[in-house]
């Protein structure tokens, strides 16, 4: 099976033990993960979440600083990436407490290397699917390879930044996307400052996309987070 759209994905590790964190990077690393960010502390995951915007949290319970669940609500107050649990800890109350708070998988140490990549790349597939050359959404069809919107028989052409940007969200399809995300995506590594030109790329899509662009079905406004595109089923 081809992985490489998954391999593409960063994934944040969080964990106190210096060898395990050696150990679970290099696994990943060898099955062909090369966007890796690692912290030690909950603090520095904080930090490292907000700066490095992953795709997965991979995190251990128990650090010096905190524990996972409440690193894994503080990454959540702004984001909705999936979350795993790694730990020693294999209480049912822990379990139960990080899949009550929304994590997507719990994993105790001591692990086998095959069952730990296997649980990861079940929790990315989920999340992620690799998105199609053509796209339905309500009323329309967008098609990524002629970079034009199929509205009732009409075709409106997509600007290179309209296309990018709907590129970006169909990648994310029915998942948040942060504004910060997009803007890194359309402007490159210093997207700070975009923000109202974000908006207009946005207003434009709308009204090629959308029956009624003052009330959108497809391209959807999260407030205080980003915009999420929602395909026809």
């Amino acid at each position: 099976m081809d992985n490489s759209f998954l391999h593409s994905k960063k994934l944040l590790l969080v964990d106190d033990e210096p060898e395990l964190l050696k150990m679970v990077t290099a696994i990943l690393r060898g099955e062909g993960f090369q966007h890796l960010v690692t912290a030690t502390k909950m603090k520095d995951g904080v930090t490292v979440a907000k700066t490095e915007k992953p795709d997965l949290a991979i995190l251990d319970v128990m650090l010096p600083d905190g524990d996972g669940f409440s690193l894994m609500e503080q990454i959540r107050a702004w984001t909705d990436i999936p979350v795993i649990f790694l730990t020693a800890r294999d209480e049912a109350v822990d379990k139960l407490a990080g899949l009550g708070l929304g994590a997507d998988d719990y994993i105790a140490k001591p692990f086998l290397p095959q069952e730990f990549l296997l649980r990861v790349y079940a929790v990315l597939r989920r999340c992620y699917k690799e998105y199609a050359s053509v796209l339905k959404l309500d009323g329309c069809t967008v098609d990524f390879s002629r970079a034009e919107v199929d509205k009732g028989g009409e075709i409106l052409p997509l600007t290179a930044m309209e296309h990018k940007l709907l590129e970006t969200l169909a990648k994310n399809e029915g998942r948040i996307v942060t504004v910060d995300t997009i803007c890194e995506a359309l402007w490159g590594d210093n997207p700070f400052g975009y923000e109202n030109s974000l908006n207009a790329h946005v207003r434009r899509v709308r009204e090629k996309i959308e029956a009624d662009p003052s009330k959108p079905v497809s391209l959807l406004t999260v407030k205080g987070l980003g915009y999420k595109l929602v395909a026809r089923k």
